[in-house]
């Protein structure tokens, strides 16, 4: 596993643990917390594979750490893919406004995990507006923090391909989600949209702008999520990768979306005056 740039860990002991024994541990407590799952996943090898998309937070696992559980607990329930499609924001406004990379690997404490790189040039190619440039993923941690998750159910077992999104608008959501669809047809793939909702925000206000997003999500609408977005000015970072996500989907056949759990920041440490909003959804075939 040597082959191929390394991308090490940016947020290693500031989002989650940097060590593998407290890292396992941090994981499997967001799990068994109270706004989890409540228990452990057990992968499923012989699941359907009706999951074709997942919406998941990116904060700190102590913050956001028990909703993406929920998310990471219903893909372990439906079974075995080969690769899965990371989209995530770009906070860092680093490198190209839309970016993957083609080779090597990215690590964790959990490991190594190997970038799809056939696919990430197929996606480069059909979209065309998807450029190879490894440092908007530098400091990025939105991609990042889902990957233990993924390490703890499927070990090695699998490859990905990250893509970076500066842009946050609906024309290069479709462009993008469309190539995505014709990239991965075929393909046993989950796309994983990686965003929280509002930002400092009442804990109240928060969960009523989110509540209407969320509603646009289960309607597997891109449209209205991005028009509500806009006009009740939800502070959601990842509204680029959701709406990609989506119209990808329901290319490759989608016919419905659960909501798995929100909670916001508040729900963890009690301080409802200014919180984030977090979303578990899963998007089904």
């Amino acid at each position: 596993m040597s082959e191929g740039p390394v991308r090490r860990p940016a947020v290693a002991g500031f989002f989650y643990p940097s060590d593998k024994a407290s890292l396992l541990k941090a994981i499997e407590d967001c799990f068994k917390h109270a706004l989890g799952p409540g228990k452990l996943p057990h992968l499923n090898r012989q699941g359907p594979r009706r999951i074709l998309g997942l919406v998941c937070p990116h904060a700190g696992y102590m913050y956001s750490g028990p909703v993406a559980a929920h998310a990471y607990y219903a893909l372990a329930n439906d079974g075995l893919f080969d690769t899965a499609v990371i989209l995530g924001p770009n906070h860092q406004g680093l490198g190209s406004v839309i970016a993957t990379v083609d080779s090597g690997y990215w690590e964790t404490p959990l490991g190594k995990v190997p970038v799809d790189a056939d696919l990430a040039k197929r996606i480069v190619k059909l979209s065309g507006i998807v450029d190879i440039d490894e440092s908007a993923h530098l400091y990025e941690h939105s991609i990042e923090v889902q990957l233990p998750f993924l390490q703890y159910i499927y070990g090695s077992d699998f490859r990905f391909v990250p893509i970076c999104m500066l842009m946050q608008d609906l024309n290069s959501s479709m462009i993008l989600g469309k190539a995505l669809a014709q990239a991965l047809e075929g393909k046993n793939a989950v796309i994983i949209a990686s965003t929280d909702f509002s930002h400092y925000e009442p804990h109240e206000v928060a969960k009523r702008k989110d509540t209407e997003a969320i509603k646009c999500i289960l309607r597997l609408n891109p449209e209205a999520l991005y028009e509500t977005v806009m006009n009740m000015n939800i502070s959601m970072c990842g509204v680029a990768p959701v709406m990609t996500m989506l119209v990808a989907t329901k290319i490759l056949g989608a016919s419905a979306a659960y909501l798995l759990k929100y909670a916001t920041s508040g729900d963890v440490t009690g301080d409802f005056s200014q919180v984030v909003g977090y979303g578990a959804l899963s998007i089904m075939k």
